[in-house]
């Protein structure tokens, strides 16, 4: 059985901490605990890598401290740390150990395990606050680093039909598929590695995943979006914004809607061809 890695920082601002769990579970992190004026992530020994981490830590000016741990139990740590997240009368995500919110449109129950992280929500918020404006019944859906699921789960509640959802993580795949029987939903189809099919078109396609794979795939979303269709990407810093945009105006990507929420943005983009 792996030895894990604890690495411990001093990070007060909820903003930046939000921030930093983005950019170590990208890089291989596996859970997080949040104290007081502590952040704490695990790594499993093997993929720690020090270079990578100090690049992170260095470029804030923020101290760190690591310590070798044994394997303990994880489900344990998230449920003790997951917190629901709730989008006014819209939607609420909670586990099953959280009682159900009254007067709340859609109720959706995940198990995140300790792949996902338990204060990364502002991503995830804006996403579904941005979807509660769209209509989706009816209309087909590609939900790209689809992580839980939540956001597939989300669009089937809302109406919409087909909808395909992809990740590159197995334990994604397995969690996604997991979640979304848990919410009884039979809309959706979970794959591995493919981004696109080919001569498949969609009415809505949702990117809560990070700038660089955004950047590599934009191209490409554009080319399965369908005339007047809507893209929606998030986990974008708001440093990220001109970057985004210059690149959506090459694709003729038009700008509907920005969000911002504790340094992240979430970009609502039209297919105006």
């Amino acid at each position: 059985m792996y030895e894990y890695i604890e690495l411990t920082s001093g990070i007060n601002e909820t903003a930046l901490r939000e921030i930093f769990i983005a950019k170590l579970a990208a890089v291989g992190a596996e859970g997080f605990e949040e104290e007081k004026n502590l952040l704490k992530a695990y790594f499993q020994e093997t993929t720690f890598n020090k270079d990578i981490i100090d690049e992170i830590f260095l470029a804030s000016n923020i101290q760190y401290t690591t310590k070798i741990i044994a394997n303990r139990n994880w489900n344990e740590l998230w449920e003790s740390n997951f917190q629901p997240v709730q989008v006014d009368e819209f939607c609420v995500i909670r586990a099953e150990f959280h009682p159900a919110v009254p007067g709340v449109k859609y109720d959706i129950i995940i198990n995140p395990k300790m792949s996902f992280g338990t204060g990364h929500h502002a991503t995830t918020f804006m996403m579904i606050e941005a979807m509660s404006r769209i209509y989706f019944f009816g209309k087909s859906v590609f939900d790209y680093g689809t992580g839980t699921g939540v956001l597939a789960i989300l669009a089937e509640k809302s109406g919409a039909f087909p909808i395909i959802a992809i990740d590159n993580d197995d334990r994604s795949i397995e969690n996604a598929e997991e979640n979304i029987n848990i919410n009884k939903c039979y809309k959706i189809l979970v794959f591995k590695n493919i981004c696109f099919f080919d001569n498949s078109f969609f009415e809505i396609i949702l990117a809560n995943i990070n700038r660089n794979i955004i950047l590599d795939n934009l191209s490409a979303m554009k080319q399965h979006l369908l005339p007047n269709g809507v893209l929606l990407l998030s986990g974008l810093l708001t440093g990220d914004y001109e970057i985004i945009m210059e690149a959506a105006e090459k694709n003729k990507l038009n700008l509907k809607n920005r969000t911002e929420r504790n340094g992240w943005i979430c970009l609502e983009l039209i297919n105006h061809e």
